[in-house]
C-alpha cells in the first residue's frame, strides 16, 4: 500500500481536519487571543492529526505489505490467513476474519473435490482391472483361430488392451500416491519388453524396430512405467507411418554431477510440423498429423512426459517434416539428484 493511495483513501478525513483547523483559527481570531495563539493552536491540531494519520499508515502498510507478499509467494492463496498475523486495527481484523472464512471454505471445497477425484480414480482403476478379465478370455478364445478375420480380431483386441492400459496409467499419473518403484534396471530389457508387447501392432503397420542398446547399460527407473512409455513412443511412430524405429544410447556429461544416459528413439516417419512441436506433450493435443490420421487421442506423448517427470527423467523431442522424429529420454546418473526431482 503506497502513501498516496492511503492519503486518497483518507481524503475526506483530511478535508474535515483542514476545515477544523481553519475554524479554530477563525474562532481564536474573533476572540482576540493574539496572533501567535491563533497560528499555533491550529498548527498543533494539524500536527496531532498528521501523527494519527502517520501511525495509521504505518500499521496498515505493515499488514497489507505482508499480505501481498504472502499471497504472491503462495501457490494456494487460501492458506494466507494462517500465515498473516492478525493486525491491531479494526479494518485489518475484519479483513483477517474474512480471509479466514474464505480460506476455510476454499480448503473444504478443495478437500471435497479431491475426495471425489480419488473416488473416481479408484473406480476407474477397479473397472480397468475388471475389464482385463474378459479381454484375457477373448485372447484365449482367439488363440486357435486362423485366417484374415482372426488376425484382424486379434489386432483389435490388442488395440482395446492398449487403450485400457493407457487409461490405467493416466489414472495412476494423476494420483498423489507413489505407486511406482525406482530401481536399477537393464535399459535393453526395457526396450525389448516394449517392442515385444507391441509386436503385433508393429507387424501390422510394417514397422521394424532396431535396438542398438548394449545389455550392460543400466538406468534408474520403474520397469513397467518405462516399458509403457517406450511403447507409447513406438506405437506413435508406427501409427504415423514409420517403417523403422532405431533405439540408440549415449552418455552425456561424464564425470560431472549432471552425467546422464540418453536413450534416443528415432523413426523415419513423416515428421511433425514445426508449429506443432512445442505442444506435442500437451494433454489432448493431436496436431496436424493427428487430425489427418483421424484416430489420435493426443494422450500418448502426454503420458510419456507425465510418467518421465514423476520418475525424475528428462524427455525431449526433435522433428522436421519429411525427415522423421527423434524422442530423447534422459536418465540421471546421480540418484540423489533424481530423488530431488521425483
Amino acid at each position: 500500500m503506497s502513501l498516496s493511495a492511503y492519503l486518497r483513501d483518507n481524503l475526506a478525513a483530511i478535508g474535515v481536519g483542514v476545515l477544523c483547523c481553519l475554524g479554530v483559527a477563525g474562532m481564536l481570531a474573533v476572540l482576540g487571543v493574539g496572533v501567535y495563539a491563533t497560528v499555533l493552536v491550529p498548527c498543533f491540531v494539524a500536527l496531532c492529526g498528521a501523527v494519527v494519520l502517520g501511525l495509521g499508515y504505518v500499521r496498515r502498510r505493515r499488514f497489507y505489505t505482508e499480505l501481498a507478499r504472502i499471497v504472491e509467494d503462495l501457490d494456494r492463496t487460501y492458506f494466507a490467513s494462517e500465515l498473516v498475523e492478525e493486525p491491531g486495527f479494526l479494518e485489518g481484523r475484519l479483513a483477517h476474519e474474512a480471509l479466514e472464512a474464505v480460506g476455510k471454505a476454499a480448503a473444504d471445497d478443495v478437500a471435497f473435490h479431491r475426495r471425489q477425484a480419488e473416488s473416481y480414480r479408484d473406480y476407474i482403476e477397479l473397472w480397468i482391472h475388471e475389464i482385463k478379465t474378459p479381454i484375457a478370455a477373448a485372447h484365449l478364445m482367439t488363440a486357435d483361430l486362423h485366417g484374415g478375420v482372426a488376425s484382424k480380431l486379434k489386432a483389435e483386441l490388442d488395440r482395446i488392451e492398449s487403450y485400457v492400459e493407457q487409461a490405467l496409467y493416466y489414472a495412476r499419473s494423476t494420483s498423489l500416491a507413489r505407486d511406482y518403484a525406482i530401481r536399477e534396471l537393464s535399459l535393453a530389457d526395457a526396450v525389448r519388453t516394449a517392442c515385444k508387447k507391441n509386436a503385433r501392432y508393429l507387424i501390422e503397420r510394417g514397422t521394424t524396430p532396431s535396438i542398438e542398446v548394449g545389455d550392460g547399460v543400466t538406468v534408474f527407473a520403474d520397469a513397467s512405467w518405462l516399458s509403457f512409455a517406450l511403447g507409447q513412443v513406438l506405437v506413435n511412430a508406427a501409427k504415423y507411418g514409420a517403417t523403422s524405429v532405431r533405439f540408440t544410447v549415449r552418455e552425456e556429461g561424464a564425470g560431472t554431477s549432471a552425467a546422464r544416459t540418453v536413450l534416443e528413439i528415432a523413426d523415419d516417419g513423416p515428421g511433425i510440423p514445426a508449429a506443432d512441436v512445442p505442444r506435442v506433450f500437451d494433454r489432448g493435443f493431436t496436431g496436424k498429423n493427428g487430425r489427418a490420421q483421424g484416430s489420435a487421442t493426443g494422450m500418448g506423448l502426454y503420458l510419456v512426459a507425465t510418467l518421465c517427470e514423476k520418475m525424475g527423467l528428462g524427455v525431449g523431442l526433435a522433428s522436421e517434416e519429411g525427415t522423421g522424429t527423434r524422442v530423447m529420454l534422459a536418465f540421471p546418473h546421480d540418484r540423489r539428484r533424481m530423488d530431488d526431482q521425483v
